[in-house]
């Protein structure tokens, strides 16, 4: 199944590793740092110009990692990752 984070990001399902929520997570300095190094590695992308609300962290080519810095709130997320 393919999820739409935003503005031209569509995921597959299965390559989804995790989502996590940015006003709890990013609380932690290893969570910052991560998102950090990840967008100097070009790893992460912002996938809408609204307030960035999640992040979600899936397995990309090549057993690399991309994140998807998103306007949709974990839960939104999560829900059509399982298709409810």
């Amino acid at each position: 199944m393919y999820i739409d984070l935003g503005t031209d990001a569509v995921i597959r399902d299965k390559e989804i590793i995790g989502v996590f929520d940015l006003d709890t997570s990013t609380v932690s300095q290893r969570t910052r740092d991560f998102l950090s190094k990840a967008e100097k590695k070009g790893e992460a992308k912002t996938v809408s110009f609204e307030l960035p609300k999640s992040f979600v962290l899936c397995t990309g080519k090549n057993g690399t990692q991309k994140i998807y810095i998103s306007q949709l709130s974990a839960s939104t997320v999560i829900k059509r990752s399982k298709g409810i």
